[in-house]
């Protein structure tokens, strides 16, 4: 398994993290509550953090070819939900 972790500065975490998990729900595994959510998608688990100033993004890729895809998918469907403003992803 291989782990990747952003840390996003935006005060509208929560919403982004209730977004991402009801759009996602009709096809995949999803926990989701205003400030932590789960998701398994095929390439791997999405976990989310939300507080007041941060979204927080842990991915976990069954395998390291995957963890790009995994990252684009996932930074691609919040800057749809966050198309007010735009969010910084740094990947550790």
């Amino acid at each position: 398994m291989t782990e990747s972790r952003a840390v996003v500065g935006t005060p509208h975490a929560s919403r982004y993290l209730q977004q991402l998990c009801k759009h996602w729900a009709h096809r995949f595994e999803t926990e989701s509550n205003a400030t932590q959510a789960r998701i398994a998608l095929p390439l791997g688990e999405t976990r989310l953090t939300a507080d007041a100033e941060t979204l927080t993004i842990d991915l976990t890729a069954h395998d390291p070819a995957s963890l790009p895809e995994l990252r684009d998918v996932v930074v691609c469907h919040i800057e749809r939900f966050a198309f007010r403003e735009t969010l910084r992803f740094e990947w550790t």
